[in-house]
């Protein structure tokens, strides 16, 4: 069984020093930093009381201890040869373990500022949501049944319920078992979607931090129930990336 995603290559200190000698010896490049992204870890939920959920929590319980050790082995290898500004590992999932590690300056959690629903998922580590999408009401098609305007903004990943879209408001709505969460349209139903009327919303939180800026061109700032703000994605400041 294998957990994480496919990352970097590198998982050796013989493998981390090529790269270096090969950095080195092209004009005009400067190593100046390492990043070592243990992903088994941060990257993959460990809530689950299932036997899957049993096993991810037995392989982070072994993989933290033994990744420590051999990125501290890397880094120590690489310091022989030349000198780096900063050594960064970890994510949101795997602060406490990663905090302990000597040879690591920095953590980068930044899918813990927005959180996301796949964190919904983990033990350590449960963030207040932060970024929400709103899809209209636009049909009643029966009672007990809204029908949203799009709404299936999917998380990258292998297909599976916990890639769609999470519901946070109101209380009390699922998606319908038939349709679930659609490019087109996504029905809800439940206690709360009677309550529901056309042109109002359903607030929903995105599977991962990042990709909703591949939809959006700004995001709107919200303190209380006062729009203070926008700041543009990415795409609305007019980059395109290939």
């Amino acid at each position: 069984m294998r957990f994480g995603a496919h990352r970097s290559p590198l998982r050796t200190t013989g493998q981390v020093l090529e790269l270096v000698r090969q950095i080195q010896a092209r004009p005009g490049l400067r190593l100046v930093g390492m990043m070592a992204y243990e992903g088994q870890i941060a990257g993959v939920g460990d809530a689950a009381r299932t036997p899957y959920g049993s096993a991810v929590r037995a392989m982070k319980s072994l993989s933290t201890a033994e990744i420590a050790q051999r990125r501290s082995a890397c880094v120590a290898a690489v310091r022989e040869v030349t000198q780096l500004e900063f050594v960064n590992g970890g994510g949101t999932g795997s602060i406490e373990s990663t905090g302990n590690e000597d040879a690591v300056t920095e953590i980068a959690a930044g899918s813990g500022l927005i959180g996301p629903g796949l964190f919904d998922h983990y033990r350590a580590f449960r963030p207040e949501p932060a970024l929400l999408l709103g899809a209209q009401v636009v049909r009643r098609p029966a009672q007990g049944i809204a029908t949203l305007m799009g709404g299936g903004w999917i998380a990258s990943g292998v297909g599976g319920p916990d890639r769609l879209p999470t519901i946070h408001h109101p209380r009390g709505l699922a998606f319908a078992p038939q349709e679930g969460a659609g490019e087109v349209q996504t029905p809800v139903i439940g206690p709360a979607a009677e309550q529901l009327r056309v042109g109002g919303t359903v607030w929903l939180r995105h599977a991962k931090a990042g990709e909703p800026a591949e939809h959006a061109l700004h995001y709107q700032l919200v303190a209380g129930e006062t729009v203070v703000g926008s700041t543009p994605t990415y795409r609305g400041e007019g980059k395109l990336f290939l």
